[in-house]
């Protein structure tokens, strides 16, 4: 018997999927398969239970691979479980592989009543929601032009807008949030706040930590099939970034950790990730094993986790010059790369030049995991540029910053540009050259990655 108040009841789900080496042996499998076993075991999912609440907005994070889009495709009937079971009160509308439903030959026009009737829509009920459909997916003339001409994003934008309109019990989204252009996303989020406004459960995957925070009222953890956390937003996105990024040695003992703590083994891994930080009263640091309170509402401390190694760095070719040590310090000069928002920081490097340069100025970049650009420095924009430069010179370069940033990891670019020939060029450009985290700081949110430190405040008049 389940709950009034259930919507979707998850127990001890499990796939596995069988893994042939070789097309043959699928063959040999069904002929001989009594003898001996030609294939490997993948798990998609292992013993996953949870119960979600009618009204609730629960996200799903874990790296690719970890078994999110598995988990909806069977929550959605469109997959099968191995083992175990899927309760689900209500009707569901999916945005999991947008456009899968649309035939290529079909218009616009056709596919939307193809798609609505798939989703359980009758044909007045879609002849009421056209005019609505046709105005949010906003393709303008193609409408009546089979799909096939269409480009990937505008049958992204109309499968997104016939499954939004079918106002739902359960909605489930699958990465769905980034088609279109972004008036198009920011209409995509006001209908599914919209549709949370009225009650409906929400089940939301995303990599996106800014929107599983600002959506979600709780969130699950999955890692190679496995749930390794279920609660608060916050926290679950502090585990899955230190799952990304604690080194190898020990990531295996912090996922183990999560574990024994979901069978009610153990206590929760503290929020120290890598290395130990340093007390706030100046006392030494913990000792290995002891950290911070574990506690989502107590403040973390800055420190410095040496898993944060961008994969992405990229090195311009040198022109007379190199960038040495890059770095990023707090107050009191020590490295750092888990950082608190509201606190001051720097970015700091060296110069080594190797030929005389003209002109010489330092700058940086930062940029989100998507690669979007945040803003960045240059002393190009003051009077700090140096007129010249001898070969042989080393230079200190420092950026210091305020960190406005909410929780999230991000990217810093390290540069020296100078004249040559008359026009500006990198002397020596390293891009992704280091990266950080951000915590969370309790009480501070912001609709963006940036935090404006607006004063914001209502009175009556």
């Amino acid at each position: 018997m389940h709950s009034s108040n259930q919507a979707i009841a998850v127990r001890d789900l499990s796939k596995v999927y069988q893994i042939y080496s070789r097309p043959e042996d699928r063959l040999k499998q069904a002929l001989l398969g009594r003898k001996r076993r030609y294939f490997q075991e993948f798990w998609a999912l292992r013993g996953i239970s949870f119960e979600i609440e009618r009204g609730s907005t629960v996200g799903i994070v874990g790296h690719n691979g970890s078994g999110k889009s598995t988990l909806l495709q069977i929550i959605c009937h469109t997959l099968r479980p191995s083992s175990g079971e899927v309760e689900v009160n209500g009707r569901v509308s999916a945005l999991l592989e947008l456009g899968s439903g649309f035939n290529p030959e079909f218009s616009g026009r056709e596919n939307v009543y193809l798609n609505s009737a798939i989703l359980g829509l009758s044909r007045d009920e879609t002849d009421r929601l056209f005019d609505e459909i046709v105005a949010f997916a906003d393709i303008g003339p193609h409408l009546d032009q089979p799909t096939k001409t269409y480009s990937t994003g505008m049958v992204m934008r109309l499968a997104f807008a016939v499954a939004i309109s079918v106002n739902p019990d359960i909605l489930v989204v699958d990465e769905a949030l980034a088609v279109g252009d972004e008036a198009f996303q920011r209409r995509c989020m006001a209908r599914i706040e919209a549709i949370k406004k009225k009650g409906a459960t929400i089940l939301f995957v995303s990599h996106s930590a800014n929107q599983v925070v600002e959506l979600c009222d709780r969130a699950i953890l999955l890692d190679h099939g496995e749930l390794l956390y279920d609660g608060p937003p916050r926290r679950a996105i502090n585990f899955y970034h230190r799952l990304l990024y604690t080194p190898a040695d020990r990531r295996t003992a912090f996922r183990e950790g999560l574990l024994a703590a979901r069978r009610g083994e153990a206590l929760l891994p503290d929020e120290v990730t890598a290395a130990p930080a340093v007390a706030k009263d100046g006392a030494a640091p913990a000792s290995e094993g002891q950290g911070l309170p574990s506690s989502p509402d107590d403040e973390l401390e800055e420190h410095f986790n040496p898993g944060l190694v961008p994969q992405s760095a990229t090195a311009y070719e040198s022109r007379g010059a190199h960038i040495r040590n890059v770095r990023i310090t707090n107050k009191e000069g020590r490295q750092v790369n888990v950082l608190v928002s509201g606190r001051r920081y720097a970015l700091c490097y060296r110069v080594e030049l190797e030929q005389g340069a003209w002109g010489v100025a330092v700058g940086t970049r930062l940029k989100t995991v998507t690669g979007v650009e945040l803003g960045g420095s240059t002393t190009l924009s003051t009077p700090r540029v140096l007129d010249y430069v001898e070969a042989g010179t080393v230079l200190e370069v420092v950026h210091e910053f305020e960190c406005r940033l909410m929780e999230g990891t991000y990217f810093l670019n390290a540069s020296v540009s100078g004249l040559v020939e008359g026009e500006r060029h990198w002397l020596s450009r390293l891009v992704d050259v280091t990266m950080f985290m951000v915590l969370p700081v309790r009480g501070r949110f912001s609709n963006g990655p940036i935090d404006f430190a607006f004063d914001s405040r209502a009175q009556p008049l």
